[in-house]
């Protein structure tokens, strides 16, 4: 099975690879074998699996419960609200619509999809709390949070505490490391990067980054999308949630856990990659 490690200060062991469903459920001659790549992933022990309302207006969730029917108690849940939907009363509707669409009474983990909306944050929050009491929501979470943004969602709780900031983050996207990722391991939050492919812009185009990757993927034995899985993850703390609709690409997925990088591939990625200087805005899609 797939390494997995504590998510954030949750307790609860989750896998460093899960599922992303960005785009699932857009095109319904696809269903099918979007439901067999999530169902495929399960069998691999991908067991954290991400969706939200918007993605395909809702469909994304359905198609994420017709995988997960019959093995809901496997999966570690995730799911997203709107900003637009996050007034107090918006948000224990979008959830109880989400869980309606994935076919479960309940979530494990539930995000605000990304910051600044027309709603206060602290009724979110408090609305994320009365579903934590409620037994709908396991643990709260956000997405592309800043430093200042995250420290203001933890003071907006008075029970719950932020379990994960949910982040654009590959190789050639690191803002997150200048500040967010070590705020994030003092509070004990699970950091969780999204496209961790770059949105299909991988391997990079960029002939001497390319030749850094297959060069070290050569020396392990790997691919070179699986040597930017084990970078993405390579520390406590750090989950990656790629998508993949085809059985070939979830294997070769599961293949980006379970081992570790050289000191000399990390030093050498950190060259090639650079972490950009403090200050930089975070990226988000």
């Amino acid at each position: 099975m797939i390494e997995t490690r504590e998510f954030g200060r949750t307790g609860v062991q989750v896998p460093v690879i899960g599922q992303g469903t960005w785009n699932v459920g857009d095109d319904p001659s696809s269903e099918a074998r979007e439901v067999k790549a999530l169902r495929v992933g399960l069998d691999l022990g991908l067991t954290h699996i991400d969706t939200a309302e918007m993605y395909g207006d809702g469909r994304s969730e359905q198609v994420v419960g017709r995988a997960i029917a019959g093995r809901r108690d496997e999966v570690f849940l995730v799911t997203k609200v709107l900003p637009s939907n996050a007034s107090h009363q918006g948000t224990v509707r979008a959830c109880e619509q989400s869980l309606r669409r994935l076919g479960t009474d309940r979530l494990d983990l539930y995000l605000l999809h990304w910051p600044g909306g027309q709603h206060p944050l602290a009724e979110t929050m408090g609305a994320f709390e009365a579903l934590v009491a409620a037994g709908k929501i396991r643990f709260i979470g956000v997405s592309n949070f800043t430093l200042d943004e995250l420290r203001v969602a933890q003071q907006c709780l008075s029970t719950e505490r932020i379990a994960c900031n949910q982040v654009l983050y590959h190789m050639a996207s690191r803002g997150v490391e200048t500040e967010v990722l070590a705020f994030c391991r003092r509070e004990g939050m699970a950091v969780v990067a999204y496209s961790p492919f770059a949105q299909g812009a991988f391997p990079p185009r960029d002939g001497r980054r390319r030749e850094v990757l297959e060069t070290i993927a050569e020396a392990h034995g790997k691919t070179m999308s699986q040597v930017a899985l084990r970078f993405l993850t390579r520390e406590d703390g750090l989950f990656a949630i790629p998508k993949a609709v085809r059985v070939e690409h979830v294997r070769e997925n599961a293949g980006g856990a379970g081992w570790a990088l050289s000191p000399s591939a990390l030093a050498t990625i950190h060259q090639a990659f650079p972490v950009p200087p403090p200050g930089t805005p975070l990226d988000t899609a």
